[in-house]
C-alpha cells in the first residue's frame, strides 16, 4: 500500500493513491491531508506544474505535470485548518518518443 508519494524531492504522505497507464504513459492520482502550517509550502510546490515523481514503495519515477487539482478548502491561511488535496499526475512525453 502507497503511503508517500514524491514530487521533486519533497516527501508527501498520502491517505489515497491509484495508478494506471493511459496511452503508454503512467498516470496516479493521489489525495492528502494539508494542514494550514504547510500550505503555503505545498501550494508553492504545485505551483510548478511539473514534476520528478516517484513512489518508493512501488519504485515508480516518472517526469509528470499536473493534470487536475481541486481542494477541500479555499482558505488555509487560518491556523489549525486542514485541508484534502487531490491531484492526478499524467507521464510527460517520454524519452526519445
Amino acid at each position: 500500500m502507497v503511503k508517500e508519494i514524491s514530487l521533486n524531492r519533497t516527501l508527501i504522505h498520502v491517505n489515497d493513491y491509484k495508478e494506471e497507464s493511459v496511452n503508454g504513459k503512467h498516470k496516479v492520482w493521489i489525495t492528502f491531508k494539508v494542514t494550514s502550517e504547510d500550505y503555503h509550502e505545498i501550494t508553492t510546490l504545485l505551483y510548478e506544474g511539473t514534476f520528478d515523481v516517484a513512489v518508493p514503495a512501488t519504485g515508480l519515477s516518472f517526469r509528470g505535470s499536473i493534470e487536475q487539482y481541486s481542494t477541500s478548502i479555499a482558505n488555509l491561511y487560518e491556523k489549525g485548518q486542514v485541508g484534502e488535496f487531490t491531484l492526478s499526475l499524467v507521464e510527460s512525453k517520454k524519452e526519445g518518443v
